[in-house]
């Protein structure tokens, strides 16, 4: 296990995209983090039943996607390319079924690359289904099993990256959320979360060990996207969404504690906090995602991206082609953009571009800023265990929205005010230990989570 007590990048003008301190070799030729910015192209089906019946259907609609986005990348004379598949739930319920698409994804690779010299790697993401039953049972079960099998499976398949967005927390983390309850967030990220994760990438770095795959990063999408969401539907103060953000990192740090490499999930907003306490590359979507989701975020997530993705999108017809070769486009000029920048010496500029439109449009971007990175990266590693570091983290994404706020940077409604007060007396009001706030949780969420499934046994 590796503890992170200094940044290893500590200066907020060496924190830029396409260029990590541990930059990573993986599947056909493919440095990343090494000097340029990659497209990451994420597909998905389009509505199907996925069934036994269906499944030759559902293998030639991967191999369209697959045809076309390699099409489009050597059309664009793309340096690199990263390919995301994303399982859905029945391809981990049915190890074998995910395993067979992956194969079918390396050998449309390994050819392209024999025949053009494209350098290029397959991210695998099985769905975390341990959440089946509740309260979740996260270390045992029918559904672990499947799950371990699954990344088994598509490591021996040809997977070249492994990662997943990880459920452990977010049986609590979800009503805590929605009841505005910031306590209840702390403890779900701060006390839950990063047990679930030390356990889970533990084994997900052993499964890797001795093969070609290597084992990526995790994502707080369940957690922090989700308060994005909300607060995009104005369901949520963007505050509270904003501080969630920043929590989260810790319990994303976890996977690189136990020997994740990266690059981060592209889902993983945090990951520039990764990136400067780990050095490793980290993947990144914003205006490019549109397809999946909208978001505050959508320039400045690509100001220290290594891997710029689309997150997700189906296999549906436009006017111009299929949507995933569509999306193969977007990503390609923007990375186009991205690298042609650096090597004119430009890329700090480009970088600051990035960040000047988006940072105090929204107090979500505020806190992806690279200076705004650097002090919650800080704030991480100046503590020692995980439910420190997330209430460390939490309040100097406070301290930054309250600075923005007193420069006139931010002109934050009265609504948002209210409830950054309110944030800020919560984190006071919290106790030192996390064993205190188990304590305090239990009667309240107890019911919803299972304490064996966190090492709380006794």
């Amino acid at each position: 296990m590796t503890t992170w007590t200094r940044l290893t990048v500590s200066n907020a003008d060496e924190l830029i995209y396409g260029t990590a301190p541990r930059p990573l070799d993986c599947g056909f030729g493919l440095t990343i983090g090494g000097g340029e910015v990659y497209p990451e192209v994420n597909f998905t089906l389009p509505a199907i039943e996925i069934t036994g019946q269906n499944w030759p259907r559902i293998l030639a609609q991967y191999e369209e996607m697959a045809t076309r986005i390699l099409r489009r990348a050597k059309a664009l004379q793309v340096p690199g390319l990263v390919l995301e598949f994303e399982l859905l739930p029945a391809m981990t319920e049915r190890p074998e079924w995910g395993a067979e698409i992956v194969a079918l994804l390396h050998r449309h690779l390994e050819r392209e690359h024999t025949r053009s010299g494209l350098r290029s790697a397959l991210r695998v993401t099985p769905t975390d289904i341990r959440d089946q039953c509740k309260p979740p049972v996260l270390r045992s079960g029918d559904a672990w099993e499947k799950l371990q099998r699954s990344f088994e499976l598509c490591i021996a398949a040809g997977a070249d990256i492994v990662s997943i967005e990880s459920v452990g927390g977010k049986e609590v983390h979800d009503p805590a959320l929605l009841y505005g309850d910031f306590r209840g967030v702390i403890f779900a990220l701060g006390v839950l979360a990063p047990r679930d994760m030390a356990w889970l990438w533990e084994r997900i770095a052993g499964l890797c060990r001795g093969t070609r795959a290597v084992p990526g990063g995790d994502s707080a999408c369940g957690f922090a996207n989700t308060a994005m969401q909300l607060a995009h539907q104005k369901m949520l103060p963007e505050v509270l969404a904003a501080v969630v953000r920043a929590a989260a990192a810790p319990r994303s740090l976890a996977a690189f504690e136990q020997g994740a490499v990266g690059p981060s999930k592209d889902c993983a907003y945090e990951g520039p906090v990764l990136k400067a306490i780990t050095g490793y590359p980290i993947a990144m979507e914003g205006k490019s995602a549109a397809c999946a989701h909208f978001s505050p975020l959508g320039n400045i997530a690509a100001a220290m991206c290594d891997l710029w993705s689309n997150e997700s999108v189906q296999n549906v017809r436009l006017l111009s082609g299929n949507a995933p070769e569509a999306f193969t486009d977007i990503l390609a000029y923007d990375c186009r953009l991205m690298n042609a920048a650096a090597r004119r010496g430009g890329a700090r500029s480009l970088r600051d571009w990035l960040t000047e439109s988006d940072e105090w449009h929204s107090p979500q971007a505020a806190v992806l800023s690279p200076r705004a990175t650097i002090r919650i990266a800080e704030a991480v590693v100046a503590e020692k265990d995980p439910y420190r570091r997330t209430v460390a983290a939490a309040r100097a994404a406070v301290a930054i929205l309250r600075e923005g706020i007193a420069s006139q940077r931010w002109k934050a409604p009265v609504r948002e005010r209210q409830w950054l007060e309110r944030i800020e007396d919560a984190l006071g009001d919290l106790p030192v230990g996390e064993m205190d706030l188990l304590a305090e949780m239990e009667p309240v969420y107890g019911a919803l989570f299972d304490r064996a499934s966190y090492g709380l046994e006794g």
